[in-house]
């Protein structure tokens, strides 16, 4: 399995495929080597992007602060910069995947 994410000196970097105005928000599975995620937020004025980050942020038991889009804001292919060097985030990452919709 490639992973969806790849360490960095300041945390993570995961890469997402998001499919908006889903009938709820959760995650879908591995969808090559990206994580997809289902929001149920509309891809109109950022509203995915936002509900993408609150989804992740709770999942994940970060601040929302700590999360942002740094490529492919307008793109369902998008990698999200997570700024934690929590040494169990690995492990929560991968878990994730074992809470697919």
């Amino acid at each position: 399995m490639a992973d969806f994410f790849q360490a960095t000196c300041q945390g993570y970097i995961l890469f997402v495929h998001v499919v908006p105005g889903a009938s709820r928000t959760g995650v879908g599975g591995l969808h090559g080597d990206r994580l997809k995620i289902k929001v149920a937020a509309p891809p109109e004025k950022g509203a995915a992007n936002e509900a993408l980050l609150e989804f992740l942020a709770k999942r994940l038991g970060l601040p929302k602060k700590a999360l942002h889009v740094s490529a492919g804001a307008a793109s369902r292919a998008k990698t999200v910069a997570i700024q934690d060097l929590s040494p169990e985030l690995r492990e929560r990452l991968r878990s994730l995947v074992d809470a697919s919709v």
